[in-house]
């Protein structure tokens, strides 16, 4: 079964109550953020996101969705009817001077980059460069935008 519309968001809001101080009035600016992938096979982007990325889960929701700690944050990969349908970067990985060497390993795993045309950018490669911030695209088997930067 895929959690859509209300029934997503309900499934959401039960956990966000139990993060919500019960006293006052809540803010977000102290609250952690999850990333939140939509795909359409589970299975398909486990295998993706375990042996090319190299996330380990941290849990699971069945057949439904699977939690990745990456850093300090969480990667939520669910399944879901629009999986592939956001044209804008998904997440974004701030590697710092790994870049180079973070491109190089996952194309080595197959993973294929993206190359956009934008201006004021140059290429080096798969990397595209602005001053001193380079920036490297890839996409999930479901067509999502990720991007690793230098800062």
């Amino acid at each position: 079964m895929i959690l859509t519309g209300s029934a997503w968001l309900a499934r959401r809001a039960d956990l966000l109550l139990n993060v919500i101080p019960s006293k006052g009035m809540p803010m977000l600016s102290d609250k952690e953020a999850i990333a939140t992938v939509a795909v359409k096979d589970l299975k398909a982007a486990a295998r993706f996101y375990e042996s090319k990325l190299g996330l380990t889960p941290q849990s699971h929701e069945g057949e439904e969705q699977i939690s990745y700690r990456t850093g300090d944050a969480t990667l939520s990969v669910y399944r879901s009817a629009y999986a592939g349908t956001n044209k804008a970067t998904a997440v974004n990985w701030v590697v710092g001077d790994e870049l180079d060497t973070l491109v190089r390993s996952l194309k080595a795993k197959g993973v294929a980059f993206e190359h956009y045309d934008m201006p004021g950018i140059e290429r080096d490669g798969d990397v595209h460069v602005a001053g001193d911030m380079k920036v490297a695209w890839f996409k999930d088997p479901d067509g999502n935008i990720f991007s690793m930067t230098s800062r």
